[in-house]
């Protein structure tokens, strides 16, 4: 019964981690489109604050960003903290994955100035929320343990919640951060 469980979480974690390498290469071929055909005007269909009409964009905007360079910054942290997620399991890795992009596309469509908000950065943050509290919520030796070495080594990230640029959602770090401590939440052990 053990051997049955360990490989039905070891392909839960294969099974996660690649769905994080798709989304990462489904992000790459949408600038690619974006890049190479700007007359689609892909950046576009972010999230529009307060718009009833482009509502959709909340879920959209995660896909796409506004330059290779912003999509070039976003990749090592969604690949850190997304490979940690995924370490958890795929179900855990696709919770995570929208109630982060979900609550932080909301925060931005609600608190945002006007301005389309495109980028993975809320669900990055939604990941890094998730890490940093589910050791607080799991109660396990081995979540606790990752919550702390996230802490040490990323700890200074969370300072990406409060307003700092122009061009920078800090609406959308702050919801998907508040996303990942939501997802963690439902995520803690039955007593």
């Amino acid at each position: 019964m053990r051997h049955r469980k360990i490989h039905r979480k070891s392909n839960s974690t294969k099974a996660s981690i690649v769905s994080l390498v798709s989304l990462l290469f489904l992000m790459w071929l949408l600038e690619s489109i974006a890049r190479s055909l700007p007359q689609l005007q892909l950046d576009n269909y972010g999230i529009r604050p307060r718009d009833l009409s482009w509502l959709p964009g909340i879920i959209i905007a995660p896909l796409l960003h506004g330059s290779w360079e912003h999509l070039i910054a976003n990749t090592p942290p969604l690949l850190i903290f997304g490979g940690l997620v995924s370490l958890q399991g795929l179900g855990i890795f696709w919770l995570v994955t929208v109630i982060s992009a979900l609550v932080s596309g909301l925060g931005v469509w609600l608190f945002s100035p006007d301005a389309v908000t495109v980028g993975a950065s809320g669900v990055i943050f939604g990941y890094f929320g998730f890490l940093l509290l589910r050791g607080l919520f799991a109660r396990s030796i081995g979540a606790i343990f990752i919550s702390l070495i996230v802490a040490f080594l990323y700890g200074g990230t969370i300072w990406g919640i409060l307003p700092s640029s122009p061009n920078v959602s800090w609406q959308a770090h702050l919801f998907g951060w508040i996303g990942g401590v939501i997802a963690a939440s439902l995520k803690r052990p039955r007593t």
